[in-house]
Order: C-alpha cells, then structure tokens, then sequence
C-alpha cells in the first residue's frame, strides 16, 4: 500500500488531516486493506482489540447483542469514517460488534502503528479525543430518548440522524442510502419489529416516508420533527 490516491484519502479522514504528506505516506505503508461481504462480522464484543479500520466503502453498523440473540444497534458507520479506537486506546478487549452492513472496503492499522502515529503527532490524540467526546454524548442522547420519547417520536428522530448523515437528495426528499430491515431499525430504537412496523406504517400511509427495496426516503422533515418536539 501507499498510493498517492490512497494517501490522500487518509487525509480526508478527520483524525489524520494534520499529518503531512511524508506522515500519511508512512502510515499508508504500514496499512493493510480489508474486505467484509454484506452480514459478516468484523469482530465480536469481547475480542481483542489490536486493529483500527477505516472505512474506504460500504457502511457498518456498532451494535450490542445479548445472550438471547436480541441486537441494539449503537450507531452505523460509513465512507472515510473509523471505528474499533476503543480498544486501541484502552488495551481493552472490544465493547461491542461490528458488522458489515453491505460489502465493506476497509483500511486497517495495528495498535503499534496508531500509536507511534500519536507519538508523532499529538494533535491526532486531540482530535480522537473529540471523536470521543461526540460519541459519548450521542450515547448519553439515545439514553435519554428511551426514557422521554415514545416509539414514534424514536423512529422519527432516527430517520432524520440516517438522513443528515447517510442521506442523498432525491427529486421528492432525502433518500437514506442504508438498507434497512424493520427489524434492524427497531435495534436502534429500542423497541419491537411489530411496534416499528406499526409507526412505519402510520409515517407511510400519511406520506411523510416511503419504501422501496429496504431503502427510505423521507418526504417531510416538518411532520417528522412534529412527532419528536
């Protein structure tokens, strides 16, 4: 590895634009690329954590499974976003699964490496940092969105996040560019397939969403925004 092209895709990822181009270059050396199919699991809570990946295509779902197989979908991750720092951090095992959620092109680099980067570059330990930071207080928002909203005011502000972050503008709204199962959103929710199924219905049938192959598009943000405020 070390390609120009690739070298300056690594500096769009936000950790790492503050390298310079010989520290990008040095780093691409040392990168390793992956390749996951749609349903493969890139590793499991509770492996070790000794790998950073970065993703160069495809989108991965961060989610918790429980002993009776029931999933809660954590966040969905897409192009020129990372994940599996946690560890790398720590020294602790993974603290959830992460799953491919169509095919997957994935960067990876060892915990040596991310380290000898840091060394090198304190301005990276800042940024993670930060990423840090953002996703805790997500996390601290989706508590507190089980305990104040109900299922519809839950599914309405998910459609909006998978919209503001993996959504493309079509003729008559946003499209959420994720294939999504009933099931797989009632993960991030919170709730049941049946309860979701009901509220995607009710979004359906008043034109405010619509389906077509596990895609959703939005058609009104306002109406969506009604059920949350």
């Amino acid at each position: 590895m070390g390609t120009d092209t690739e070298s300056a895709y690594l500096k769009q990822v936000t950790i790492f634009s503050s390298l310079d181009d010989d520290e990008v270059h040095d780093l691409m050396t040392v990168a390793k690329t992956r390749r996951f199919r749609a349903g493969e699991v890139i590793f499991h809570r509770d492996d070790p954590g000794q790998v950073l990946y970065i993703i160069k295509e495809g989108k991965v779902k961060i989610c918790l499974i429980s002993t009776d197989g029931q999933e809660l979908s954590l966040v969905v991750f897409g192009k020129g976003e990372y994940f599996g720092e946690f560890a790398l951090l720590d020294g602790l095992p993974r603290s959830a699964d992460a799953i491919a959620l169509e095919n997957v092109i994935c960067y990876t680099i060892q915990r040596n490496d991310f380290h000898n980067v840091i060394m090198k570059n304190p301005k990276i330990a800042i940024q993670v940092l930060e990423v840090l930071v953002k996703r805790l207080r997500t996390t601290d928002q989706q508590v507190e969105d089980l305990i104040f909203l109900d299922v519809y005011g839950r599914v309405a502000k998910k459609l909006m996040e998978l919209a503001e972050t993996h959504g493309t503008k079509v003729n008559d709204g946003t499209r959420i560019d994720v294939r999504l199962t009933q099931q797989e959103l009632a993960s991030m929710v919170g709730a049941s397939r049946e309860s979701v199924n009901k509220v995607m219905g009710y979004f359906m049938d008043r034109g405010v969403i619509s389906t077509d192959k596990h895609r959703i598009t939005l058609h009104s943000i306002t109406d969506l925004q009604q059920r949350i405020y």
